[in-house]
């Protein structure tokens, strides 16, 4: 019992695995644990996975022992000293989670709750900062103004989470001031409504996936998400136990905050969001898709609080994401006549096919008061359910 899955029923979600595959088919422990016969699992297809039901059955007798101190963590250890790597038992007996004040961004008398850095959803909260200084809601929701400028607002959002974004430890800026109400105003004047521009970080005052949201009836929600980043993490599996790869976030240039170290936590992109109004709640949401993720927070919120969409029509609409520089890419749905204008003031857009999977996925739970509703979007695989 419980030492098989069984795929989506989707062609989506078996191809991104299919095209994962042959990059991934040579790391210790991949193919033996994730392919059957030498391939991808097709859509559909049952395939058993026994090594991961004795890890997780482990974890579970041991409330997590097995993995941190014991047998799971010799076994991982033992693995990486084989193959090179540098984790040690002592490394995962080490390990800490930190119990933290999530960041608080007011919008247009909603609240948006962010997990603090080392991850990015103080993007989300920088460019709705940035986008509270003009009168959003008076321009036409997906008109070229209103893209334009929520593009231009993400992009400086995205300049500063880059250049100033780490371990919270060894931040050189506080994120009080990367969301200090000027400092964002002053970002908002660098907009030019007419011409995209080239994102640089600005200078503050100083003082990665699977989502998953739930609500009881005592009015309890929580906003949870987990990724080995990637799709499939680093592609190695030791004895049923997918590793992770999100040290791949940290960079190299020495004088950066988010420079490669031990016992420091990398940049990370997957951020569970919750937002509030009057200090009661109202909506539990996330996007899944890295880098895509606050800029996913970002476009929901503008539905929701400026255009009053549904959560089910703010997830299902048209996304763009930026990537770099003047790149925008777009799924379908905008009309060509505001493509035609973005392309005029310099943003660099491309259509993306409808099978792309780089838009982000999300999943919502709104409370009405008496009851909630759920959204599960069309993008990839997701439910609403009630019990």
């Amino acid at each position: 019992m419980g030492e098989f899955i069984i795929l989506s029923q989707q062609d989506l979600r078996a191809a991104m695995r299919a095209r994962q595959a042959p990059s991934l088919e040579k790391v210790p422990g991949f193919a033996e644990h994730l392919m059957v016969s030498g391939r991808a699992p097709a859509a559909g297809e049952r395939f058993t996975a026994p090594a991961h039901a004795r890890a997780l059955k482990r974890i579970a007798e041991t409330k997590g022992q097995a993995f941190y101190t014991g047998d799971l963590a010799e076994s991982m250890a033992a693995h990486a000293r084989k193959h090179g790597g540098a984790l040690t038992v002592a490394d995962l007996a080490e390990h800490k989670a930190d119990w933290v004040e999530p960041l608080a961004q007011d919008y247009r008398g909603y609240t948006l709750h962010e997990i603090p850095p080392n991850g990015q959803g103080i993007a989300a909260q920088m460019a709705l900062g940035i986008l509270e200084g003009f009168d959003l809601a008076a321009l036409p929701v997906d008109s070229a103004d209103s893209l334009h400028l929520q593009i231009e607002a993400v992009k400086l959002a995205f300049a500063d989470l880059y250049e100033h974004v780490s371990d919270a430890d060894t931040m050189r800026v506080r994120s009080a001031d990367l969301l200090d109400k000027e400092y964002l105003r002053s970002r908002g004047r660098l907009i030019d409504m007419k011409k995209a521009k080239m994102p640089r970080h600005g200078v503050p005052g100083r003082g990665g996936t699977v989502y998953l949201t739930a609500a009881d009836a005592s009015g309890m929600m929580i906003s949870y998400i987990q990724s080995n980043y990637q799709g499939l993490g680093s592609g190695v599996v030791v004895d049923g136990i997918s590793m992770q790869n999100r040290g791949y976030n940290f960079v190299l240039r020495p004088d950066h905050p988010n420079v490669v170290a031990p016992r420091k936590r990398p940049f990370h992109t997957i951020i569970p969001a919750f937002i509030t109004k009057n200090g009661q709640p109202v909506m539990s949401f996330g996007v899944m898709g890295g880098s895509m993720q606050a800029q996913g927070h970002t476009q929901i919120m503008t539905r929701f609080v400026d255009y009053h969409q549904n959560p089910q029509a703010a997830s299902d609409a048209p996304r763009w994401r930026i990537d770099d520089g003047l790149t925008v890419k777009m799924e379908e749905g905008v009309s060509a006549d505001v493509v035609e204008e973005l392309l005029r003031r310099g943003h660099l857009i491309g259509i993306a096919d409808r099978t792309a999977t780089d838009f982000g996925r999300a999943q919502l739970i709104y409370c009405m008061g008496d009851g909630y509703l759920a959204a599960s979007e069309r993008r990839t695989d997701g439910q609403a359910v009630g019990f």
